[in-house]
């Protein structure tokens, strides 16, 4: 078995967890029932041993065609040849329609007489586990996993199956409009089982399809690049945790930020940071509901940090933060990349910037949905209050290098945000402020320009005295730190183009300039920077060029529209996919790039 490329992937899900489904049929990476719960199927990491769900029909020759059902997450997958035509539709019932835990796949022959081979070989427990088959009927079999707590899967079919080893099989032939349907589900769901088997699915499929068409309609955006913007929304969607609140960074573990070179991580977690900007994003479009469960869920943490005396950079689903890395050593990786690697060590790292990020979706959540409460404030007081002794000092920063704490400017920069963001939400709610937060935004203030700066030059720097400058400065007329026509900002903005943006993409730093990260590799470009620069060329006035590289930037999206964290030399996805960061930088730079075109027209 051979590994596809990481973007011939789309992705379905329930708000509990999410598959990744290939343009050749196989569902090649599922964790279950939960986001962080261990994979089932995870061939994408092993194409042996972490098993899959394969659907395919048996031409000699053919073409594959993917898409999704407009402003849904239902995915099809189009098998075309002179032979015949088949498809895939593959949903999961979302949480709020079924109590989740179901992957339902169709098949349907559109033309000929075709002939179809269907294998599902789950490998429990991250492929550690071994498992039992017991086929109950000839369209019914359990899959039971007695490790880590017993776990029992049910394979529904409408068409016979038959248990090879611990995997089932099953080869059927429909003809023109003739539908199979196959159902996995957790035991204890009892929605298919006992109904109308077809009935049941039909139902599901169009109730999931109308679920997405009506939050979708909800998105108060209405610009150029509608399609774009949505794919993303429903992307961010998929990533959020129906019973938390929370949102994980992505999916998946692992997959490669460079091939071979051993940096593969797990970001099945709540970074503050990614989830305060995706917060930031759905606000944006009107979504403040999801907004809203987010800052329910912080404020949970917020009172409770787990007798610690500062935030985590990042918490499991449900808030917890401990989060080991272990390494899978039985997995070879995607295409070889060992180690793979589940649970992250960065969450003991420091960084300061989480403050700055959660104080700002604090302050836009209280402006444009519900307004915070006073025990909420009196929380965020204590960790305000934390910072002011402690925001002068070295720590990971935002690429959560592992090679040594620097005094990074992205850090600096939204330390100034976490003051400046409570000073404001104090200011509008009549909240009594303290003086020492106006101080110490006024120190971070005046240290940017005069500690980051490099008068030689002309640009503020990735820490003091470095010699490179860092794409995460792009997001300080983001943040309105500094006016995008200051003078001082143009001329950073010229030399981040001179160092690190390559046409549309955009480099995060040069490693061998930049404080080390622990890994030796030749690293892609990060596609949520790419999008940071296109929003600072549109608000600096650059507007035509900003709208040429945005629409450049779309085209390296996979067929879906969906992005991984990185792009590689050949344009190939690298990294998690798809990345949460990378569609609400999406979404932010198309939303002020409309702006900014629909005032240049008038």
């Amino acid at each position: 078995m051979s590994y596809q490329p990481i973007e011939n992937y789309g992705i379905i899900g329930d708000l509990n967890t999410v598959a990744l489904v290939g343009l050749n049929g196989s569902i090649d990476f599922m964790c279950f029932p939960n986001f962080d719960s261990p994979s089932i199927f995870a061939s994408l990491l092993d194409a042996e041993k972490g098993g899959s769900f394969m659907i395919e029909p048996l031409f000699k020759d053919q073409k594959t065609k993917q898409l999704y059902l407009p402003d849904t997450n239902v995915l099809l997958t189009r098998f075309l040849s002179l032979e015949g035509v088949g498809e895939i539709t593959d949903f999961m019932p979302v949480e709020e329609l079924y109590s989740g835990k179901e992957l339902v796949r169709r098949v349907t022959t559109i033309r000929g007489e075709v002939k179809y081979r269907m294998k599902c070989r789950p490998r429990f427990n991250y492929g550690r586990s071994e498992h039992t088959v017991e086929r109950v009927s000839e369209n019914e079999v359990l899959f039971s996993c007695s490790d880590a707590g017993t776990i029992v899967l049910r394979l529904l079919s409408s068409v016979p199956l038959q248990v090879t080893g611990t995997d089932v099989v099953a080869e059927f032939t429909l003809g023109p409009a003739q539908t199979a349907d196959f159902i996995l589900e957790h035991v204890g769901q009892e929605h298919a089982k006992g109904a109308d088997f077809e009935a049941f699915v039909t139902q599901s499929l169009y109730e999931t399809v109308n679920y997405w068409k009506n939050w979708i309609s909800q998105s108060t955006y209405t610009g150029r690049w509608r399609d774009m913007v949505n794919r993303s929304a429903l992307v961010l969607k998929l990533l959020t945790s129906h019973k938390y609140g929370s949102i994980v960074a992505a999916p998946t573990f692992s997959l490669p930020e460079s091939i071979g070179a051993g940096r593969n991580f797990d970001y099945r977690f709540t970074w503050i940071r990614d989830a305060s900007f995706s917060m930031y994003a759905l606000i944006r479009l009107g979504y403040t509901k999801e907004a809203g469960n987010f800052i329910h869920w912080v404020e949970d943490i917020c009172e409770d940090i787990k007798g610690q005396d500062r935030l985590g950079i990042m918490y499991s689903l449900d808030g917890h933060r401990q989060l080991e890395e272990k390494e899978l050593e039985h997995f070879e990786g995607y295409k070889q990349s060992s180690p793979v690697r589940i649970g992250n060590d960065a969450y003991g790292q420091l960084q300061l910037d989480i403050y700055g990020e959660l104080m700002d979706s604090v302050y836009l959540s209280d402006k444009y949905g519900d307004p915070i409460s006073y025990d909420f404030w009196k929380s965020l007081e204590r960790h305000l209050d934390w910072l002011t002794q402690n925001w002068n000092q070295p720590d990971e920063g935002i690429w959560e290098v592992r090679g040594g704490r620097k005094n990074f400017l992205y850090s600096r920069l939204l330390c100034w945000v976490a003051f400046d963001r409570a000073i404001r939400i104090g200011t509008s709610r009549s909240f009594p402020l303290k003086e020492e937060w106006r101080t110490e935004r006024d120190k971070i203030f005046n240290s940017i320009f005069t500690d980051f700066w490099d008068e030689e030059k002309q640009a503020f720097m990735q820490y003091p005295g470095a010699q490179t400058v860092d794409a995460s400065t792009l997001l300080m007329p983001l943040v309105r730190f500094i006016s995008p026509k200051d003078p001082r900002w143009l001329s950073t903005l010229k030399r981040i183009e001179e160092e690190l943006v390559s046409d549309s993409l955009v480099y995060r730093y040069r490693p061998e300039l930049a404080a080390p990260d622990g890994f030796v590799s030749h690293e892609g470009t990060f596609s949520m920077c790419s999008f940071w620069y296109v929003e600072c060329l549109s608000r600096s006035g650059q507007v035509e060029k900003a709208r040429f590289y945005f629409e450049k930037m779309m085209g390296y999206a996979n067929h879906l529209g969906l992005y991984a964290e990185q792009l590689g030399f050949q344009g190939e996805h690298l990294g998690n996919f798809p990345q949460a960061f990378t569609h609400l930088g999406l979404i932010s730079a198309a939303y002020n790039l409309d702006k900014q075109l629909n005032r240049s027209s008038k």
